[in-house]
Order: C-alpha cells, then structure tokens, then sequence
C-alpha cells in the first residue's frame, strides 16, 4: 500500500523520526552557523588586536598631554601587560563558573568600558588604570575566543575554524593601525584637534567602541557552549545547541559527558 506523506512524515526507525529528504536539514546550513558562532567568538580576537595596537599611534601625543617622561610614557604604553596576565589567568575559571557566553559578555563590556575611559582620561594614572582594565579584557579574550570556537566546532572543521582566532588578531592590529593612520592625516597629528574639540589621540582609543558593541551584540545573539552546558547538568539544552551545530545529537553529548569524567579522575597516588 502506498503510504501518504503524512505516514511517511511519522514513520520511525529505532526511536528516531524520519523526515523526508526535502525537509531534512542540509550540512551547509549547519556549517553557516558554525561559522557564524566561531566567528562571533573571533571578534573577541579581533579585539585582541586591536586594543593591542592602538597604542602605538597615540604614544607621543599621550606623552604631551600628561607631560610625563621617558619612563613613565614606557609604562603608560606597557602596563597593559599588567591586565592581559591577570585576564589570561582568571578567565578559564570564570567561564567554568558562570558559562563561556556570560563570561564573553562581562569581556565586552570591559572592552566597550576601557575603550570609552581610556581615550577620556585627563590624567597619567587615570589612563594607565583604565589601560590594565583593557589588558584584562586582551587576556581574557585570549582565551575565551578559542575555548568557545573549539567546543561548538565540529571535529572535522575545529582546526579551520580554530584559526579564526589567528587571523582575527592579526586583523585587528592592521585595523588599529589603518584607523590610527586615517585619524592622525585627517586631524594632522595625533595631537591636533579632531572632532567635538577632542584630539586625535583620544578618537583613537574611542574608535575601539565600535568593533567592542559589535562583540557585545554578537554574543547576545549565540548560544551558551554545549560542553558547558552538560557540565552544568543542563543536558536538553545542549541536545538542542547540538541539534543545530549537526551530528548525533545523543552521540555528542555521550562524547562530552565521558570527556568531563576524564578530566575529573582522581589524582594518582604518590
């Protein structure tokens, strides 16, 4: 007997529902989200870069402005150092605390924060703070960026997608450099006055802003990583993040439940 497309719609097979091959999902589609989930996470490096680098374009004209010294314009440029070692340090354990995406969220706030109070600063001190702050965010975003990619990254696409990270901070550093170039040409040195009165200088750290929102608004917009969500006993969840990266759903999950009780064996006895 011939069997109507709603039989076929509701026929299953060991417990899972077969749906004909026009309403099946295709691979590319569950690629594009991938893709668009690691490179969401990848604008954490781009960020990585670009706070790096924008110093590089202020350093005289901040030494001007503050009239501080040789020394003291060095550490002004290198206490960012500072930040990116206590960032780099604090942001695994933060992200098994509380999730990899609230964690990326604080780090975009931080980059949106700094990038805002550092071009504001009116004083040496007052920059150098807000410049650890932005080293914080660097070091997290080092990383948080990688960590998210490889656990919503399927195996045969982690390594590709991985190098996202890569190319973003490299990106990132020439992004600083080109908006530097284009300010100071614009204004006539980074020391000139450039829009609403302000110098150069300080639209160079403000420009930040701008990729910093984008982070912030990217990472409203994707899901929490699956690992962390079987880690945090919130299997359904991660059944459904799973469902729409691709692959046996019950198959991951299985995965990255025996992955965390590897990573939890008790110590070997001395």
């Amino acid at each position: 007997m011939r069997k109507t497309p709603a039989a076929i719609k509701l026929q299953s097979y060991a417990g899972d529902t077969v749906r004909p091959a026009a309403t099946q999902d295709h691979p590319a589609t569950h690629h594009l989200y991938v893709i668009w989930l690691s490179g969401v996470a990848a604008l954490g490096g781009f960020l990585f870069g670009f706070d790096s680098g924008v110093i590089n374009g202020a350093v005289d004209a901040i030494a001007v402005a503050f009239g501080t010294k040789t020394a003291a314009t060095g550490f002004a440029v290198a206490s960012v150092l500072v930040g990116c070692a206590g960032g780099a340090f604090g942001a695994g354990a933060l992200a098994n605390m509380i999730g990899r995406r609230p964690t990326m969220l604080f780090n975009a706030v931080l980059f949106l924060i700094s990038a805002f109070a550092t071009g504001a600063a009116g004083s040496a001190p007052v920059f150098i703070t807000w410049r650890i702050v932005g080293g914080l965010a660097i070091g997290a975003a080092s990383v948080l960026a990688p960590m998210y990619i490889s656990e919503v990254a399927p195996a045969h696409l982690r390594g590709r997608l991985a190098s996202l990270q890569q190319m973003a901070i490299v990106l990132g550093l020439f992004g600083a450099f080109l908006s530097n170039d284009l300010l100071a040409k614009i204004a006539h040195g980074a020391g000139a006055v450039l829009w609403l009165g302000e110098p150069a200088w300080r639209w160079m750290f403000w420009m930040e802003a701008i990729p910093s929102a984008a982070f912030l608004f990217g990472v409203l917009l994707i899901p929490e990583s699956p690992r962390y969500l079987v880690f945090a006993g919130k299997r359904e969840a991660a059944r459904k993040v799973f469902a729409k990266i691709g692959g046996n759903v019950d198959a991951l999950v299985e995965q990255v439940e025996q992955s965390l009780k590897g990573e939890h064996r008790p110590a070997s006895p001395i």
